[in-house]
């Protein structure tokens, strides 16, 4: 169960033949992010599990999951893209009810990121989840 957003990249991904075009649309969509403010850079955003720096910032608003993050490897960043178009705008149930794995799955990164870019993208998908958890109850 995936947002529209997320169906989106799939598609996209359906179009791109190898998978350095495919790296270099994650790239890209994490270009196109917003940084997110220095200010919220703060250990208790701060993603553990991860090779690079990565900080996650989730609001509920109107009882919907948002988060912004960055990190400061660009395929993390375009990886914390691609999880915002997975997630961003789903109930708190719905977040929980995400397979997030096999959602990865159809986009083939699970064969394509390195061992601790795959553990860093699980300690993101928890930190996801753990938030969602706790909002809920």
């Amino acid at each position: 169960m995936a947002s529209q957003a997320f169906e989106e990249i799939v598609e996209d991904f359906e179009f791109l033949e190898d998978w350095e075009d495919r790296y270099r649309f994650v790239i890209e969509q994490g270009k196109d992010m917003d940084p997110l403010e220095d200010a919220l850079k703060v250990p208790a955003t701060k993603v553990t599990g991860c090779a690079s720096q990565v900080w996650l910032h989730p609001t509920i608003t109107d009882g919907r999951f948002h988060f912004d993050g960055e990190s400061d490897a660009m395929i993390v960043n375009g990886l914390i893209a691609v999880l915002r178009k997975l997630y961003n705008g789903l109930t708190l149930a719905e977040v929980l009810a995400v397979d997030a794995r096999a959602e990865m799955e159809r986009l083939g990164l699970n064969d394509h990121l390195s061992a601790q870019r795959s553990n860093g993208l699980r300690s993101m998908i928890e930190r996801i989840r753990e938030v969602a958890a706790a909002e809920l109850g």
